[in-house]
């Protein structure tokens, strides 16, 4: 049953610290102090950096209501003994009630209790008591208090679900209580104003979901994604027959919680002898990280074939929606035919799209050194993070396959993938412009958030003038087959990128300009290193890979605040700082405090950087510097 507990703690770090979990591993943390017994059932909130576990069944099948909170930060648990309530008795022992958190309180609902003081004799009695406990700021919690409401409470149940969900416009939190088991399963929906205290039963539209417990719901945008369960094993469903025949389901469905319409993505009799869909599945974890709902383990089965269930082994996950863009592809070195990028990453997602847009050399502007635009934001550390290629279903759910890394930029993604990069570049509108009026080229897929490029790919002329037919049947390039264009000296090439999930290709990000280098001139400086102290900074830098001859001077600029930079915000000014042989300076507060901060992602100090030969200055390497405080300039630590 810890397996659960400690799902739960795995997803807890996948969202709140990503950094940590980057291998697809599961682990078993050193947890201390009171750790609690394994249990089922049981309520489970993430608060911040602390989870907290109420009641479930135990040991010997004895039902609990116990709290403990662990703090995941230092791996810390604590059983907590919240105060009781004003009026009544706190909560009595239970499982498979509902635990939600909602600001610094959480809401239990239902569950199941045993009559009998004797854990081998149950007697099962259905609760619809309602209980409200306020959490103390960062750890330990106040007490409980049963609140007023009004209105007629749900039914008694177990196994249900109850999320919260808040509208942006309305800003009235309400509970949704929905489907459960009371003797026989449930598919009624209910509805708390936490607010008023009113509970209420909203009309639906759509079709509603099948009686169904031990099922999964979840909160994504303003939607509730409703997840399989036990059903009546009778077609129609009937919720009448008191402790009938039921089995697991892999239906899933969603609620519009703005309009109350359910909407049916997979229906109970879909065949899938493909393997491509979550099968039929009860008592399952599910969690959303993001726009993207992840599904793990449970059992499948009928009620009156015990022996034939089985345990499910697998993790899938489903992506509701389209990547958001990335940050705008910043440079990391530059040579004369070729430049490493890279861009941050956007948090699960399959790849990325890197395109590009060849235009003619621009020249440097005012005797400062070049990169193309001076806004395009250059980076000169690199960074990038290994992720799983994943197979495309076609309802965009996913199940994770394995750890291969594939070497871009001919990675593997699915034809319907490739459709939906078509739909995003324009091929299906006929009333957008083609991709050789627009000249964006693709320089490929790749699996991570950096990229050394040297060529780019060239549609035939045939495929550019093609009409919708083609992109319809989803006959999309296949770049194993096109030719291959090399990146030119002393060129501008404008780069843009977009990231891929299951549901296609988002958005491009804002468009960056670099330059490559030309023969003869030294390349980009690289591996710029910045480090504060107490009055200034000290800013470091390693001598182009390709100088072309002797390096005579470095030169090093910052963005300065100016009146021009007031009327046109995408143009930066520039003053030199320093101009020597050393591969290193300092920079004074009193320098910084002229500086601009540049706003266009998080706050942060251009720096350029600049190398010179006998033939001139070679292009400049930019990093945006996103440091704490120095003298008047305040920035966030990066």
């Amino acid at each position: 049953a810890l397996i659960i507990l400690f799902l739960g703690i795995f997803f807890f770090f996948f969202f709140f610290f990503p950094s940590t979990i980057v291998t697809n591993q599961w682990f078993l943390p050193a947890v201390r102090g009171d750790i609690p017994p394994g249990c089922a059932a049981h309520g489970f909130v993430c608060d911040g950096t602390r989870i907290l576990v109420f009641g479930g069944m135990v040991e010997y099948g004895r039902y609990s209501n116990d709290l403990y909170e662990l703090q995941a930060s230092r791996w810390l648990w604590k059983k907590v003994k919240p105060q009781a309530p004003s009026t009544g008795s706190p909560p009595c022992p239970r499982l498979g009630h509902s635990f939600s958190l909602y600001g610094n309180k959480c809401y239990l609902f239902g569950g199941l209790a045993n009559e009998s003081e004797d854990s081998n004799n149950n007697v099962p009695r259905y609760l619809n008591d309602f209980y409200e406990l306020e959490l103390q700021h960062g750890s330990g919690v106040v007490g409980w208090s049963i609140p007023v409401t009004k209105g007629i409470l749900p039914s008694p149940r177990e196994s249900h679900t109850a999320i919260v969900y808040c509208r942006k416009d309305l800003g009235s939190p309400k509970m949704y209580i929905f489907g459960g088991m009371c003797g026989c399963r449930l598919n009624d929906l209910w509805e708390l104003d936490i607010e008023t205290m009113t509970w209420s039963r909203p009309e639906t539209k759509g079709t509603v979901p099948l009686p169904r417990s031990l099922h999964t719901a979840n909160v994504i945008g303003n939607k509730m994604y409703v997840f399989g369960g036990w059903v009546p094993q009778s077609a129609g469903g009937d919720i009448s027959a008191h402790d009938g025949e039921w089995k697991c389901t892999g239906s899933f469905s969603y609620l519009n919680l703005d309009t109350t319409e359910w909407i049916g993505l997979i229906s109970d009799c879909q065949e899938d002898k493909s393997n491509l869909l979550p099968g039929p599945r009860a008592g399952h974890c599910a969690v959303a990280v993001g726009t993207r709902l992840y599904i793990w383990s449970g059992r499948d089965g009928y009620r009156k074939a015990w022996n034939n269930q089985v345990c499910c082994k697998d993790l899938w996950y489903l992506d509701t929606e389209k990547p958001p863009a990335p940050s705008q592809v910043q440079l990391i070195r530059a040579t004369t035919n070729s430049f490493q990028v890279k861009w941050d990453e956007v948090p699960t997602v399959e790849g990325y799209l890197l395109q590009l847009h060849a235009d003619s050399p621009v020249p440097s502007v005012a005797g400062i050194p070049g990169t193309g635009v001076p806004e395009t934001s250059v980076l000169s550390s690199q960074g990038s993070s290994q992720m799983t290629l994943l197979s495309l279903s076609s309802n965009s759910l996913l199940k994770v396959e394995g750890k291969e890394k594939v070497a871009a930029p001919e990675n593997k993604i699915t034809q319907e993938t490739m459709k939906n990069h078509a739909d995003a570049t324009g091929f299906k509108e006929s009333n957008a412009p083609s991709l050789l009026d627009r000249q964006w080229y693709d320089v490929g897929i790749f699996k991570n958030n950096s990229a050394v490029v040297s060529q780019f790919y060239l549609l035939p002329e045939e495929t550019l003038s093609i009409s919708n037919k083609v992109m319809e049947s989803a006959d999309v390039p296949d770049y194993r087959l096109l030719k291959k264009q090399d990146l030119l000296p002393g060129t501008v090439y404008r780069f843009r990128v977009a990231a891929i999930n299951g549901c296609g290709v988002g958005p491009f990000s804002k468009i960056s300009e670099f330059k490559t280098c030309i023969p003869g001139f030294p390349g980009a400086p690289s591996t710029v290193k910045i480090t504060k102290s107490v009055d200034c900074i000290h800013l470091s830098w390693e001598p182009p890979a390709s100088p072309s001859g002797n390096i005579l001077e470095y030169s090093a600029y910052l963005a300065i605040r100016s009146t021009q930079l007031q009327e046109n915000p995408s143009q930066l000014v520039f003053m030199r700082i320093y101009c020597g042989l050393k591969t290193s300076c300092i920079v004074t507060a009193a320098q910084l405090s002229n500086a601009h901060v540049d706003y266009t992602s998080r706050p942060a100090i251009v720096f350029r950087i600049s190398a010179k030969n006998e033939r001139g200055y070679g292009p400049a390497t930019q990093v945006r510097w996103l440091q704490g405080k120095v003298g008047p300039v305040s920035l966030e630590e990066g």
